[in-house]
């Protein structure tokens, strides 16, 4: 089906217009650039020049092969000259009415076979089509910054959508070494709206004084194993971009508490502290000025006489569990502890993962001292855990619980005794966004979690790292974050309660 594409078009020369270009230029396509700057056009050209020559200096391209992808190139400087095209995508600003015109010239222009595709992020791609006379021929192509980086490609079904264009589309990603998604057109599509908790969930522990920016970065990143903490990650972005998406969600999504934005980055934007395109958000960028660092537990000393025995089931901590066996430490327990929380105890203290329950209220539940710690993609690699200690717990028994984990050759970071910690709730409430996707039809349990891999590089996909917790693990979670705050930021999708209640619902195979 591919090979009826020769010749691909692509309007606008931003950012994105040039980095799909050189993406469809790269695979072997003629491509036609359009922008209505005729300056912007000689300078994406100029740009994609430098790129690919410094890639050739760098020894990581041949000098014939980028010599042949910019000679695929086109400039045009009147949309008529897209004429040839057999695939158009857009990439202009994210305005409806800018987008519809465009492809409302386009259908006078173009053959009534050639294929049309918006990279919109946040609109729908069904009222984008809904001025067309073949709304048909119209989907989403939704790529990520850098395309021609990123593997994902976000493939958008509107309402009007043919499963042709659908399948040619598909088809072509993969022809193009993207992972291509399939899903509806719903605000956010899977990446954007599944996405959201990641950032809220640190904005609403900074905006409660948790911790600092540093710390709570360091929590996700280098005791949950994700790739970036979410601060520094929208410094990256840039605030005015981050919280644009967010309130967009938001208010398509009807003012869901779900995706309430944030006052502390709603500050940072009329400030003009849009991150490191601006030198200030949550950190400053200057060249003189390093980046804090995060707050972690002095060095304590280790008892190794202490006695550490190990209960309950660990199989939904397999990283964990490998961890305390690399380190000597026997979790064979009796027949009775099979199906109990996996517990480790460290003298007088009971060491548990953080379930949504304070350490406090649990302390006082089990009349025994309590120290909870936070979820990790994998134990082993992290070079940190989070913790939270009980009120009730003396300055010594804290102190062993985190010389225990120094001897693992952690950094410890202690929080105060906050519920869910930080990992865990963020990814229960990543579990419960994806699986609301799912639920609702908007894609497949594979899509979303390659989409949640491949677009924002989370070390495991949500309904994956799900169901390796326990349905019934997150569900808790969710659960006692809905009593604690009372609001319906943390109701749990009705597919979660009917997978941690053992229901074989329609996706309960692929959800395992």
């Amino acid at each position: 089906m591919t090979s009826m594409i020769n010749t691909v078009a692509v309007i606008g020369a931003g950012t994105m217009g040039i980095g799909i270009a050189q993406v469809a230029a790269n695979a072997g396509h003629n491509v036609l650039l359009f922008d209505i700057n005729a300056q912007a056009l000689d300078t994406a050209k100029q740009s994609l020049t430098e790129r690919l020559n410094k890639r050739v200096q760098q020894g990581k391209m041949p000098a014939q092969a980028a010599t042949s992808l910019l000679s695929r190139l086109t400039l045009v400087h009147n949309m008529a000259e897209l004429a040839p095209a057999q695939l158009v995508i857009e990439a202009v600003a994210e305005k409806l009415t800018i987008k519809q015109a465009i492809f409302n010239q386009l259908e006078e222009i173009c053959h009534q076979n050639t294929l049309f595709a918006s990279n919109t992020s946040s609109l729908s791609i069904t009222a984008i089509a809904s001025q067309l006379k073949h709304p048909e021929r119209f989907a989403g192509l939704h790529f990520f910054n850098p395309a021609p980086v990123m593997k994902l490609v976000e493939v958008v079904r509107g309402r009007e959508t043919a499963e042709s264009v659908m399948n040619q589309l598909k088809a072509l990603s993969l022809a193009w070494g993207k992972v291509p998604v399939v899903c509806r057109s719903t605000p956010g599509f899977i990446v954007n709206r599944v996405a959201r908790p990641f950032y809220a969930e640190t904005l609403r522990a900074l905006e409660e004084r948790i911790a600092a920016p540093a710390t709570l970065d360091s929590v996700l990143r280098d005791a949950g194993g994700f790739a970036m903490g979410p601060l520094q990650l929208t410094d990256l972005i840039g605030h005015d971009v981050n919280y644009a998406v967010t309130e967009s969600i938001f208010q398509a999504f009807g003012y869901d508490p779900r995706f309430q934005t944030s006052f502390e980055q709603l500050e940072l934007v009329q400030a003009g502290h849009l991150g490191r395109k601006t030198g200030r958000g949550f950190y400053h960028y200057h060249k003189a000025a390093p980046l804090p660092d995060a707050k972690i537990a002095e060095k304590m000393p280790h008892n190794n006489s202490l006695l550490i025995t190990a209960r309950g089931a660990w199989q939904s901590l397999p990283t964990f569990a490998q961890l305390l066996r690399q380190n000597g430490i026997c979790l064979e327990g009796s027949k009775c502890d099979a199906h109990k929380h996996p517990t480790l105890f460290i003298g007088d203290v009971m060491v548990m993962l953080t379930n949504g329950e304070l350490a406090s209220s649990q302390a006082q539940k089990n009349n025994q001292s309590v120290v909870l710690f936070d979820l990790s993609a994998d134990y082993g690699k992290a070079p940190a855990i989070a913790i939270s200690c009980a009120a009730q717990n003396s300055q010594q028994e804290n102190q062993t619980v985190i010389a225990f984990f120094q001897s693992l050759n952690k950094d410890v970071i202690v929080l105060p005794d906050y519920p869910s910690l930080l990992n865990m709730r963020t990814v229960a409430m990543l579990c419960n966004e994806a699986l609301d996707v799912v639920n609702k039809g908007i894609a497949s349990p594979e899509d979303t979690d390659n989409a949640m891999c491949y677009g924002v590089n989370y070390p495991k996909g949500p309904l994956t790292w799900g169901a390796e917790i326990g349905w019934q693990n997150i569900l808790n979670t969710l659960e006692q974050l809905a009593e604690f705050y009372g609001d319906g930021r943390y109701r749990a999708n009705p597919l979660l309660r009917q997978l941690a209640a053992g229901h074989q619902t329609r996706f309960a195979k692929e959800l395992q």
